[in-house]
């Protein structure tokens, strides 16, 4: 089926930035500003709009940009274009191009039927959607792997259930790379949850959704499961639907249960809702079943606060929730990444690394993660790794499980076929020199330069040990040569200082956007400790509101439309990661700070909630501005 593409935020701002003859430095910085939380600004509020702009650098009195803000929101979700629908399949019993227009799809062999997937609904066509999922690439491999690797003959259709150290390692929610429970409020959530049983794990695929935290469902459940708060329905008669999630409506099939008995929906009309549900996320086609509801509840006599509590929970599902089945299925999938985490690390975080990309990390979180739990993590070497990671067993003669030798996949800029005509050489003999590499591997100058710097070549020995002296090198060996060597001898030792230890993480990140060698926030280490601020680990040990400083690299900022304006920051260093959290007001005052920097130092007041910490900031530095921040003890 097709997809119809609309206008939104960052696309908006381009389109409408290139119509109105904006330079392309300009288009770029409008996108930038306008790609981002954009909900900020109401629809209608040119003004707020246009303020906006001019922190951003452009003239507010321009009639031009007046302009742009007005069709910037006018040209909102409105369509554009027509794409493919990822994974919705037709299928049919006669000729298709009969009942509906067809075209090529950009796929050889491949054809797309013209319309998108609600209209083809609307007409009664069989739809099935294919969900992709690269967590299940990634099982796929890690399950051989612990069976060759570590002698374990695992099936995951056969898991111990409820093993107890994969639930205490989900109520720690030590869960970044786990399928579904990775995200910041998964972890939130995760330790007031506490889940114990399979049963729970579903619930906590399903409740952090927009529907359920619109229609204020998740505190309740959470307070219920605490024993904080007593159990209650909106109406007795629900007490069969609701008693499983202690009178809290959080699946699908549970609020069409609550309309057929709560406002004597018919099947019909519940199908009515079910679709309207999963129409686009639309609240317009919601509104219109309200009344249906309400009369209905007023006739079985249910009261004024019960029945704002059903609506609420019926119309908040039009912004997105479970279908029981497909929590239940997505937890089988989160249960059997948590196990294999929990007790095959090695054979978890490689599978993740050759499936990348996947998931809710960069692969640089991965890698730090990997090598927090006990996982050996080695670099690129021509003459050891592959195109994709490997297991490495370890040299010597210890019960280790081995390590993870990343692949040369991660070399920005490296073509596929060269890294693997490396791997395959490398199989065949290994490479003795740079001139050795370069001959057999007909690299291109930029190529082995990229290998070089990252210290791929220390295993050639001699010089190419030192990155710097391996660049050298690389350089003598590339043909022709310039005219810096043309006069040299070839053994001429390389004149070039080596890499500080900073250097090499910086080249790393350069060239593969990850490093197995220290974290960058431990080279600020000393400095931090001076001036106050506090690691990761180190905020475990404070008391709940305590004013702290702490800082990492800035690995994810997520400002969902139901947080009310909130931005929420997770923060990386050496020890594990911290989070923060944002109130709209300062986020508007600090935005190119927050928004902007790499990696923050964030002051606040420290917030603890059933064993889930969090920063609630109000004060922002740039890393790189370590020195201007005033030093405190907050003790």
């Amino acid at each position: 089926t097709a997809n119809v593409i609309t206008y939104r935020d960052r696309l908006a701002a381009r389109e409408t930035a290139k119509a109105l003859g904006y330079s392309p430095s300009q288009v770029d910085r409008l996108a930038k500003r306008l790609g981002s939380w954009h909900y900020d600004l109401k629809r209608g509020d040119d003004k707020s709009m246009v303020e906006e702009l001019g922190a951003a650098g452009f003239d507010p009195e321009e009639p031009r940009l007046r302009l742009f803000a007005e069709m910037w929101q006018r040209i909102q979700n409105h369509p554009r274009h027509l794409g493919q629908h990822s994974g919705g399949m037709v299928i049919a019993a006669g000729r298709l191009d009969e009942v509906v227009p067809l075209e090529p799809a950009a796929m050889p062999d491949r054809v797309i039927v013209q319309w998108d997937k609600d209209d083809c609904a609307d007409l009664g066509i069989i739809k099935v959607d294919l969900l992709g999922l690269g967590m299940l690439n990634a099982l796929e491999e890690a399950v051989p792997l612990v069976r060759l690797h570590e002698r374990v003959n695992l099936d995951l259709a056969h898991l111990p259930p409820d093993d107890p150290a994969t639930y205490a390692m989900l109520r720690r929610a030590d869960t970044v790379g786990v399928f579904q429970v990775e995200s910041r409020a998964q972890m939130a959530s995760l330790p007031r949850n506490a889940p114990t049983k399979f049963y729970d794990l579903v619930i906590q695929v399903a409740i952090i959704r927009p529907g359920p935290i619109v229609g204020k469902m998740t505190h309740p459940y959470f307070e219920r499961r605490q024993g904080r708060e007593k159990v209650v329905y909106p109406d007795p008669s629900l007490a069969p639907v609701l008693e499983r999630t202690l009178g809290v409506p959080i699946f699908q099939e549970q609020i069409l249960k609550l309309a057929m008995i709560a406002a004597g929906f018919t099947g019909g009309e519940a199908e009515e809702l079910r679709r309207a549900m999963g129409f686009k996320r639309s609240m317009e086609r919601m509104e219109k079943i309200e009344s249906r509801l309400i009369s209905g509840m007023r006739e079985r006599g249910i009261d004024e606060q019960g029945q704002r509590q059903i609506l609420q929970a019926i119309t908040s599902f039009a912004l997105y929730g479970f279908p029981e089945s497909h929590a239940a299925s997505f937890a089988l999938i989160a249960y059997a990444s948590a196990y294999l985490k929990c007790h095959h690390p090695t054979a978890f975080f490689m599978s993740l690394l050759n499936a990348w990309p996947m998931g809710f990390y960069h692969p640089a979180t991965l890698v730090k993660e990997a090598q927090r739990a006990g996982t050996a993590v080695l670099p690129i070497d021509v003459n050891l790794s592959g195109w994709r990671c490997r297991w490495e067993e370890p040299r010597t003669a210890t019960r280790a499980p081995g390590g993870i030798r990343i692949g040369m996949r991660y070399v920005k800029g490296l073509r596929q076929e060269v890294g693997e005509r490396i791997e395959t050489e490398a199989a065949r003999q290994r490479f003795e020199s740079a001139d050795d590499l370069v001959e057999r591997c007909r690299l291109r100058t930029d190529e082995a330069a990229k290998l070089a710097e990252i210290g791929a070549l220390s295993s050639l020995g001699g010089e190419t040990r030192s990155r710097r002296a391996a660049l050298w090198q690389v350089a003598r060996a590339v043909k022709p040569r310039g005219p810096l060597f043309a006069k040299l001898d070839d053994d001429e030792a390389s004149p070039l200082p080596e890499m500080s230890a900073l250097e090499e993480t910086f080249a790393d990140f350069k060239v593969t956007d990850i490093t197995t060698g220290p974290h960058p926030m431990s080279y600020y280490r000393r400095e931090l400790r001076r001036r106050g601020i506090l690691s990761a680990a180190d905020l475990a040990n404070c008391p709940a509101d305590q004013r702290v400083r702490t800082a990492g690299s800035v690995i994810v900022r997520q400002r969902p439309g139901t947080a009310r304006g909130l931005l929420f920051l997770t923060l990386e260093d050496e020890t594990g990661m911290s989070q923060a959290i944002v109130m709209p007001d300062l986020l508007k005052r600090h935005r190119s700070v927050i928004v902007g920097a790499a990696g923050l130092v964030v002051e606040g007041i420290l917030q603890r909630r059933d064993g889930s910490l969090s920063v609630k900031a109000d004060r922002f530095w740039p890393i790189d501005q370590l020195s201007r921040i005033p030093s405190h003890d907050f003790r």
